[in-house]
């Protein structure tokens, strides 16, 4: 059988998406080169967020888990039990009511606190829709890169079916 040279990228994306380098968009682009190189085209959506991340962001994401955890609930109603207990002159042998009922601090403390959280919470959200959008392209990489190589096995399973055809018609030919 005769060594297949192998082709272009130029060559690829008229054969295979039957457009120009060109007119090809840039993951299109990106997947010809892969296979032309016969290098992988999967990649860690995570690493590539993680890479691309800023501090702002990674603090973001660590104040939007920690706000949103069991422990973090238990220990706030905690807090807030106590606050509230103390306050309350329920513990008279203590006196310490810096805040009483109907707790007017306590009301700035957590709507400050809410105010603060909110928006840290709303930067971690856009950043995880970030990371599926970037998980997205990823994943049409990948499919256009599979449906690529797959046409090119039907084009090696064409060329080996017609060089047996002939090779058949010769030897049928040979025996007449």
């Amino acid at each position: 059988m005769p060594k297949t040279t192998r082709r272009s990228v130029d060559q690829l994306a008229l054969d295979l998406l039957g457009k120009s380098i060109d007119q090809v968009n840039r993951a299109e682009a990106r997947v010809l080169d892969l296979v032309h190189f016969r290098r992988l085209t999967s990649r860690d959506a995570n690493a590539l967020a993680a890479e691309e991340a800023s501090f702002g962001d990674r603090l973001a994401d660590k104040v939007a888990s920690i706000g949103g955890s069991w422990g973090f609930i238990i220990f706030f109603a905690v807090v807030l039990a106590s606050w509230m207990l103390l306050n309350s002159g329920v513990p008279a042998v203590l006196d310490v009511r810096f805040d009483p009922y109907p707790f007017i601090f306590l009301n700035l403390v957590l709507s400050t606190l809410a105010a603060v959280q909110a928006p840290i919470i709303m930067m971690s959200q856009n950043r995880s829709s970030e990371k599926d959008r970037i998980a997205a392209k990823l994943d049409y990489e990948v499919n256009l890169r599979n449906e690529l190589e797959i046409m090119r096995l039907h084009e090696k399973l064409d060329a080996l079916t017609a060089a047996l055809d002939a090779k058949s018609d010769a030897a049928a030919k040979d025996q007449n």
